[in-house]
């Protein structure tokens, strides 16, 4: 495998701030929307996003969430090892409201159908929109396009795109593994 830094924690820094600028453009104070990370790497990402909203932009009390979609999953069954879901935490009614998954990486787009499937059992949202760190583009199995992109990759099917947060991995970076064909 090659290795490759596509971001750095620069860079991720100002992604993270345009991302939530672009949440502030659509929902202003965000009193109507609840950010929903899933499991188990966009809860870093929202993290992140809730930090910069409540230090830089002094908007607090916001509504979010927590969602693990492991059993909602349409290929959970296909693993021989026992699967580890994460908990689901949501203390806030999502009836009426915008909801704003988000997650670190886009890639076939069924952790968004399942999310979309695990959703429904709080309620009925009046929409729900997509945030993602990454869009691997052209690896798309089901018709899921994000409504806010951090940064499009370009990733062959082999290729891994890992993201490292400063508080689980002690660095914010992104790097793209690349197979070598031998």
């Amino acid at each position: 495998m090659s290795t490759r830094k596509i971001l750095n924690n620069t860079k991720i820094d100002i992604i993270l701030n345009r991302l939530v600028c672009q949440l502030i453009e659509k929902h202003l104070d965000l009193k109507n929307t609840i950010l929903i990370g899933l499991q188990p790497r966009g809860v870093f990402l929202l993290d992140r996003l809730i930090l910069i909203l409540e230090k830089k932009y002094k908007i607090l009390n916001l509504n979010y969430g927590k969602l693990d979609t492991t059993f909602f999953r349409d290929d959970f069954r296909r693993s021989n090892k026992p699967l580890k879901a994460n908990s689901s935490i949501i203390n806030v009614s999502i009836e009426g409201k915008s909801i704003v998954f988000i997650d670190d990486v886009l890639y076939t787009g069924r952790s968004i159908r399942a999310a979309l499937t695990a959703i429904e059992t709080y309620g009925r949202p009046v929409n729900i929109e997509l945030l993602v760190l990454i869009d691997r583009r052209f690896s798309r199995h089901l018709p899921i396009q994000p409504d806010y992109v951090g940064m499009k990759v370009d990733a062959l099917q082999n290729d891994i795109v890992k993201v490292n947060w400063k508080q689980n991995d002690n660095e914010d970076s992104i790097y793209l593994l690349k197979k070598i064909n031998e």
